[in-house]
């Protein structure tokens, strides 16, 4: 299987400020969400399902050779939501029964329920893991798909991490690629305050990885670093993407407050005009 659409870094960028308004009337109309948080990485997500960077189908969602990507960040279900329906797993009309009773799209993905989902993730520190069995089962069978994890830097506190980090190093998956959200900042404050997880990358070189830094908001660093992928032969990767949580709103970003919070009719109104909805 091979990623058959390709865009340009300039209509990525007009797709995820889509991503961002869609996200932005899927959260007002549950009155909950992680808006925030998802816009941290919806640059990332719209890079990887629009971009042409996974080999998937959304007419074969289970097809054994498509790649495979797991969002261990899984509060950000809204995000990823927003962006498998521009993709076209799942209808985009279903976007507004977000949280409803009985709805598909929980707020933490659901593989049996939504169709482009991998596994289950919401519980912190369990995606990243899961990703390295992912990959670990490819290895092992000689399959070809390539397997991507997304993860908050908040998310690297917890030790179930670098349990998977360093089994990864050791098993040399070099179709592995870990994304790193790297926002520095978590529910109510800093990461750095919290536990300080500099130097990211000597960390995961320890553990015997190849390392390289990306604008994680700009579609065209974005499109080279996963162009380039892999790396390095043996050594599995990890992208560290420097984010703005709240990018592309400008009374959000980089802003603790918005990790879980729900505009108000004012900041509604100032968002949609800062994301260029019609008026």
């Amino acid at each position: 299987m091979t990623a058959t659409v390709t865009m340009s870094p300039d209509e990525l960028r007009e797709l995820a400020r889509l991503v961002r308004l869609d996200d932005l009337e899927l959260v007002m109309a549950a009155g909950q969400g992680h808006l925030g948080s998802d816009y941290s990485c919806i640059d990332i997500l719209t890079t990887l399902y629009l971009g042409g960077v996974l080999r998937i189908d959304p007419a074969e969602p289970d097809h054994p050779e498509r790649d495979r990507f797991v969002l261990s960040k899984g509060h950000t279900a809204g995000g990823l939501y927003c962006v498998l329906a521009r993709a076209g797993f799942l209808p985009h009309e279903e976007l507004s029964t977000f949280l409803e009773p009985l709805s598909a799209l929980n707020g933490h993905p659901n593989r049996r329920k939504v169709a482009g989902v991998e596994t289950n993730t919401g519980p912190l520190g369990h995606g990243f893991p899961v990703a390295v069995g992912i990959a670990t089962a490819a290895q092992v069978t000689g399959a070809r798909y390539r397997t991507f994890a997304l993860c908050g830097d908040g998310e690297l506190q917890e030790g179930s991490m670098w349990e998977a980090a360093m089994f990864a190093g050791h098993r040399g998956l070099d179709q592995l690629t870990l994304i790193v959200d790297r926002n520095r900042l978590q529910q109510g404050a800093r990461t750095e305050a919290t536990n300080n997880l500099d130097p990211l990358d000597e960390k995961f070189r320890a553990f015997g990885w190849t390392v390289r830094e990306v604008d994680g908001n700009d579609p065209a660093a974005l499109l080279d670093a996963f162009g380039a992928l892999p790396l390095d032969e043996g050594r599995p990767t990890c992208l560290i993407a420097n984010t703005d949580k709240g990018s592309g709103v400008s009374f959000m970003a980089d802003n603790v407050a918005w990790h879980h919070k729900v505009p108000n009719a004012e900041e509604y109104a100032q968002a949609r005009i800062e994301l260029g909805a019609p008026a």
